[in-house]
């Protein structure tokens, strides 16, 4: 499982000192700590903040440090219950995230309540940067910029608490764009990397490597699509795609994925209504999803099932599994105002 998340304390972690024990002068940032998460952003895995300090401890570690940050939980209640909020702010699984603290007491309080965190002392992040859990095999630009995009992704979810109107009336204000096109070999490197790196809406429930993508991409009897996203706070690059087989009674689409950074934005619908009308296009007669069966996917399925597909379960035991499929022969989903198909 790859760390998508390191969930910093501050005190004796990333700062060398106590925040609210410096008087005037904060503690500076503990150097090595910082070359770690510097080494690590450039990789793609974000930062997030979970201290017991007030917010200005925050906004000093993030201006003293030069890191970005995208989440933060200042306050003074446990530190289990600051991870997981942001885990749930991230729509992160818990199992993504790493934390990192000096004291042993709140180490083993996340540790027990939150076991699926991966749970470190500052000591242990200098051998941490080596080990497979922060090495992705594939570092794309998309990845070098996550941190950035999620810190746009924090002023978008600021103006949209303050957003009187609806989801779509958001989408609008925000000029979001999704763009749906045909795969071409300089995706593949990015649809690996999504491949690997999604779960809660990775249909397959595995990594596909780059040589299956070039090869699906270069052949006659599969399409493999991409979908970008942006709009006015930033561009969020390729989030998502699918490969579909294609035949004369019906499409099958054997990998569908999408980051969980695009979620809430309108691409998955999308994405879904785009399948959907280029198949009926086709002359096919159904669509077909087949979808591992999993805790960590529910998302997927849901938007599956409120996009019209109806499932049927199957796989093994060991191995759970289920086909969505929608006929095509009845109205069709439209394809949504801020979205276009090359």
């Amino acid at each position: 499982m790859m760390i998508k998340c390191v969930i910093w304390d501050l005190d004796n972690t990333m700062l060398s000192g106590v925040y609210l024990e410096s008087g005037s002068q904060p503690p500076p940032p503990d150097q090595a700590m910082v070359s770690v998460a510097a080494e690590l952003a450039e990789r793609g895995i974000l930062h997030a903040i979970a201290s017991r300090n007030p917010q200005e401890a925050a906004e000093y570690a993030e201006k003293a440090t030069g890191l970005q940050f995208a989440a933060v939980e200042c306050g003074w209640d446990r530190k289990s219950d600051a991870v997981s909020r942001i885990v749930a702010d991230l729509a992160m699984a818990p199992d993504a995230v790493a934390f990192v603290d000096d004291d042993l007491y709140e180490r083993a309080e996340v540790s027990f309540r939150v076991p699926e965190a991966l749970v470190l002392s500052p000591e242990d992040m200098a051998d941490a940067v080596g080990w497979p859990e922060f090495s992705p095999p594939v570092i794309t630009d998309e990845a070098r910029r996550r941190g950035e995009m999620y810190a746009e992704r924090r002023l978008r979810q600021e103006e949209a608490r303050a957003f009187g109107g609806s989801r779509d009336e958001f989408l609008r204000y925000c000029g979001t764009r999704v763009s749906i096109a045909a795969a071409t070999p300089a995706d593949v490197p990015r649809l690996n990397e999504l491949s690997v790196r999604t779960h809660q809406f990775n249909s397959a429930g595995r990594g596909v490597t780059e040589a299956e993508l070039a090869a699906l991409t270069g052949s006659p009897a599969h399409r493999v699509a991409t979908v970008r996203l942006h709009d006015r706070f930033g561009d969020d690059g390729l989030v998502g795609g699918c490969v579909v087989e294609t035949a004369e009674d019906g499409w099958t689409v054997s990998l569908l994925m999408m980051s969980c950074r695009a979620m809430g934005r309108g691409v998955i619908e999308a994405l879904l209504a785009w399948l959907a009308r280029s198949a009926a296009q086709d002359g096919a007669a159904t669509l077909a999803v087949p979808c591992l069966v999993s805790p960590r996917n529910v998302p997927l399925r849901l938007a599956l099932a409120g996009s019209g597909f109806r499932a049927a379960e199957g796989g093994t035991p060991d191995q759970p599994a289920a086909v969505f499929t929608r006929a095509l022969d009845g109205p069709l989903p439209e394809l949504p105002e801020w979205a276009s198909a090359a």
